[in-house]
Order: structure tokens, then C-alpha cells, then sequence
């Protein structure tokens, strides 16, 4: 399954779920990779918190409904205290509150535990290359939650969880004609890598073109960048 992966060093990952057979069993099946190695497995929110400041992995695969810390309050302190860290949502919610929540705490990818075992594996390595991923029931939910919020309507917030400080209030600085090529194919799902073949650029310069586009209009990861240009579009 690692066809295509270069021999470099395995991407260091942490499974964070309450459930033992679950945890253990995606431990098991992530460890099985070659370019995948499993770092710790935590049993709540605040456990897998602890473990990946002292492990520093690269991933994280976090349930959302978790004991003493949820999946969404530890995603908005990782994102915070560990920004290298990237994390994958894995659960069995799609409720649209829980699905906005994940992606403003700072979650690169949401996947439902149905999702095939290829499908979760092609996330972790996509998000360690700094890619975002929806599973397209949860895209739809996103992209509604977004125009609502762009129809003035405010997001719901988890009781209890103070919403991360954002730069929601800052106007969007506009974008060059080039940037918004780059911005529309980002919508469209593509990688860097087919970015830079579409609009003929090297890889690096699109890399810095999506970071660039991302300060204009403050947001925090692919996922969010993309959700905002499907808005613009609509």
C-alpha cells in the first residue's frame, strides 16, 4: 500500500481513542505500514494531549466523543501548543455542530470510522504532506456551515470550550489574478504537486502561494482555505 512512498523516515503517528478494540486495532493496521510507525496510543483527549507533547509525532488520529478531554478541545490545544502536529478526526459523528467544530479547532481531515482502510491510510499520508481531506458527506456540511457564517449567521460553540482566538473580524486582503487560480484549483481538491502542473509553477512556489493566500484570508489549514473559496465561489 506504501507504492509511490520514498525511503525516508517513517512518519511518526499517535492514535487517540477511547475505545481499546478500536484503538488498538488502528494502531495495529497503521503500524503494519512501512512508511508509518506508531509512536503511542492514547485513551482520551487529554492523554493523547500529554503524549504528543512529549512524543512529537507528525499525525494524529483523534476520536471526537472522549473522556476528561474531547477530540475537538485537545485538536484546538494541539493546534495551538504543537502546530507541526497535524490531526486526522476519526469518528463515527457527522452531525454538521461537530463537523464545523473539528475543522475551526484546527483538524486537517475528517474521516468516518466506515471509511475503507485505503481511504485512511491515503489521509495520513496526505495530511503529513500537508493536504487536507473531507470525506464528502462532511464536505457538503462544511461548505454549508461556511456560507452560512458568510450569510451572517454565527457557528455554534461547544458549551464549556472557549473558540480559539481567530482573525475572523480582519477583513480578507485581496488576491492577485494568480492567486486566485491557485485558490480555485485548492477548491477543487488538487495537491500541490497538480497545482503546479496545471499553472505551470514549481511545487515550492504554489507551496508558498497557498501559504501567502492563506494569511490574506486568515485561515488556518487546507481544509478551512478550501471551505472559504467554495464561499467566494457561491
Amino acid at each position: 500500500m506504501s507504492e509511490g512512498m520514498p525511503n525516508t523516515t517513517p512518519l511518526r503517528l499517535l492514535v487517540a481513542d477511547d475505545q481499546a478494540i478500536i484503538r488498538r486495532g488502528l494502531a495495529l493496521m497503521l503500524d503494519a505500514e512501512p512508511d508509518i510507525e506508531v509512536v503511542g496510543q492514547a485513551g482520551d483527549g487529554q492523554e493523547a494531549l500529554e503524549m504528543a507533547e512529549a512524543l512529537r509525532p507528525d499525525v494524529v488520529v483523534m476520536d471526537l466523543q472522549m473522556p476528561r478531554l474531547s477530540g475537538v478541545a485537545a485538536t484546538r490545544l494541539l493546534a495551538g501548543r504543537l502546530p507541526r502536529t497535524r490531526v486526522v478526526v476519526l469518528t463515527t459523528f457527522d452531525d454538521d455542530e461537530r463537523v464545523f467544530e473539528a475543522v475551526q479547532a484546527g483538524a486537517h481531515a475528517y474521516l468516518l470510522k466506515d471509511a475503507a482502510e485505503d481511504e485512511v491510510l491515503d489521509t495520513v499520508r496526505a495530511v503529513h504532506r500537508g493536504e487536507s481531506r473531507l470525506a464528502p458527506s462532511v464536505a457538503r456540511k462544511v461548505l454549508d456551515q461556511f456560507r452560512a457564517l458568510a450569510g451572517g449567521a454565527a457557528p455554534c460553540e461547544p458549551p464549556g470550550e472557549a473558540a480559539a482566538p481567530t482573525a475572523a473580524g480582519a477583513p480578507d486582503e485581496p488576491l492577485s489574478d494568480k492567486e486566485e487560480r491557485v485558490l480555485a484549483l485548492l477548491a477543487d481538491g488538487l495537491s500541490n504537486k497538480q497545482i503546479a502542473a496545471t499553472v505551470f509553477l514549481a511545487e515550492g512556489t504554489v507551496k508558498n502561494y497557498v501559504s501567502r493566500i492563506m494569511e490574506k484570508l486568515h485561515a488556518r489549514n487546507r481544509t478551512e482555505l478550501a471551505v472559504k473559496a467554495a464561499t467566494r465561489r457561491g
